[in-house]
């Protein structure tokens, strides 16, 4: 609701957009400069969170399409944590989860990357598109900690042969969730050009070598 207002100003007065913009990439790398050394996952989707909202701010006039993706994006992940069997990645990397829990959880987490076929492709293009050039590096930086940060989930433990704890309404959730990001991937279908693919397939390959090298240790 304090996004709101903010993304309004910079769409009516053009002398605030640039401080709008200041504040949204600066908001992007704070949050996610936390997120990437968390251990909880409930404090690490949250430190995202303040993370996605700097890229809503960073372009404002685009602002609403991210909003809602990261909206279908984050409902699912915090749904799906609470159904983990703990909070603590260190352990979760060590008990296995359930294999249909973890597909859920790696297509989330695949859309918050930016991964083509699902919204937060799209979302993520057209945010870039529409920065002003001094903000490109400091997005793109934000864009390679996300891919850092949702390779934790991505690369956990999973098995068939746990038992699921989960609800028969955590799946209709899940259709309607990970449903919505699948039709909303559709709003923006001129993203899909060869360099707009190549680009976040690179940010986030990048991002699971940094954290088998680096932040998994």
């Amino acid at each position: 609701s304090g996004i709101y207002p903010l993304a309004r100003f910079a769409l009516m007065f053009e002398n605030i957009d640039p401080i709008v913009r200041f504040f949204g990439v600066g908001t992007a790398l704070l949050g996610i400069g936390f997120a990437v050394f968390e251990k909880d996952t409930k404090r690490m989707l949250a430190l995202s969170t303040v993370s996605q909202l700097g890229f809503v701010l960073a372009a404002p006039e685009v602002g609403g399409f991210y909003a809602l993706t990261h909206g279908l994006v984050k409902s699912s992940l915090f749904l799906i944590v609470g159904n983990l069997p703990s909070r603590n990645l260190k352990e979760l990397r060590h008990r296995p989860i359930p294999r249909g829990v973890w597909i859920a959880l790696a297509i989330a987490s695949f859309s918050i990357s930016g991964f083509p076929l699902l919204s937060g492709f799209g979302a993520k293009v057209l945010t870039m598109k529409n920065l002003l050039p001094w903000q490109v590096i400091g997005m793109n930086v934000a864009a390679l900690g996300t891919a850092i940060t949702f390779a934790k989930f991505i690369f956990l433990p999973h098995s068939n042969e746990v038992e699921s704890p989960v609800k028969p309404s955590f799946w209709g959730a899940m259709a309607l969730l990970l449903g919505g990001l699948v039709f909303a991937n559709v709003v923006y279908y001129e993203a899909y050009t060869l360099g707009n693919i190549v680009k976040p397939l690179v940010t986030i390959a990048l991002g699971w070598l940094a954290y088998w090298f680096i932040f998994r240790r």
